[in-house]
């Protein structure tokens, strides 16, 4: 349910309203919009009696949220969320682009790869500290000395840091290293890990998985919201199909679909849908015209050489050559490529 505020209706009256929320067991959202103030009640559906808050001083009207996911519907927040990510932002008209190696092999490895990025103009630092393979036996990241080297090369470039998070036990270690924990799509439905790090105050990077449709994925990032944390943004990286063509089927549609559907920052890996190099920048390309606030890409200074998924990442020229061609194509749909605050 949403409790729409009358126009200049706030303080006592919004308080008011939260109070009999919170008398009833149920929690209480606050959406401060331009120019109406939004309150999303959340909790047993069977206590949500219209008639209970209809007649609150300040409230224009009560409204149910028939999507089970509530505070991830644009039903609730109905502008784009923009975040804040250090000096850049991410959604609404601002395109971000993530890049950075799939594992972090190496100091030399990683600011070598963060320099290209900073220099091409990306937004933020990717690198893989922990690194879940199919195989026991494959490369599984560097851990704690990964993510040390991560915040020094994000700190040297001046970039934000995302990297993924696998383990409830993990999410404090992380969190003293990077600025965005990613959930990747193994864990997209691990509930006890979305609720912990919907605990943390760390924007959050939300994967879908390959098996999931797009009400799981925002039904994953309600657990994230329902903890507090509206930091979130979502990514699609890729969906199961039958052909061997590509490693997934990059569905291009759920991004106006999610955009129609949430108002959450929405992102597209194109590196792990399609497995291939030469298949990246296209879908980068692809991923912008359609809507998306950006993409996030593997890039490694000698791919050939990558201690796990070397097909499929940049090298630092086609790095380069992808955010040439972005940026014509972020202009023709009205985006900003980088996110820089407003001097």
């Amino acid at each position: 349910m949403i409790i729409v505020m009358q126009s200049g209706a706030e303080g006592e009256k919004v308080e008011s309203v939260v109070d009999r929320i919170a008398d009833l067991g149920l929690k209480a959202h606050v959406s401060q919009g331009e120019f109406r103030t939004i309150i999303g009640v959340i909790g047993d559906e069977t206590l949500l009696k219209p008639e209970l808050f209809a007649g609150l001083a300040g409230v224009e009207s009560v409204m149910p949220i028939m999507k089970p996911y509530k505070l991830a519907s644009r039903d609730f927040h109905r502008e784009d969320t923009v975040l804040e990510i250090g000096p850049f932002k991410a959604g609404g008209a601002h395109i971000s682009v993530i890049g950075g190696p799939c594992s972090i092999e190496s100091r030399d490895q990683l600011f070598t790869a963060a320099r290209v990025v900073r220099d091409a103009g990306g937004t933020m630092l990717r690198g893989g500290a922990f690194k879940p393979r199919t195989s026991p036996y494959s490369f599984q990241g560097l851990g704690e000395d990964g993510l040390r080297m991560l915040q020094d090369a994000g700190a040297e470039v001046g970039l934000p840091t995302v990297t993924e998070v696998i383990d409830v036990r993990d999410i404090d270690l992380v969190c003293r290293y990077a600025d965005v924990l990613q959930i990747g799509a193994r864990n997209m439905q691990n509930f006890r890990l979305l609720t912990e790090v919907g605990q943390t105050k760390k924007p959050v990077f939300l994967k879908r998985s390959p098996a999931a449709t797009i009400e799981e994925l925002l039904m994953s990032a309600e657990y994230i919201l329902s903890e507090g944390n509206h930091r979130v943004m979502l990514c699609e990286r890729g969906i199961r199909g039958f052909d061997k063509a590509t490693r997934y089927l990059l569905d291009l549609s759920a991004v106006p679909v999610l955009r129609g559907l949430t108002h959450l920052p929405v992102v597209v890996d194109p590196s792990h849908a399609t497995g291939r190099r030469e298949l990246v920048v296209p879908m980068a390309c692809a991923a912008v015209a359609a809507g998306a606030h950006g993409v996030m890409v593997e890039m490694h200074p000698n791919p050939e050489k990558a201690l796990s998924d070397g097909p499929q990442q940049l090298t630092p020229e086609a790095f380069r050559q992808m955010m040439a061609e972005l940026a014509p194509i972020a202009q023709a749909v009205g985006r900003t490529l980088h996110g820089v605050p407003e001097a």
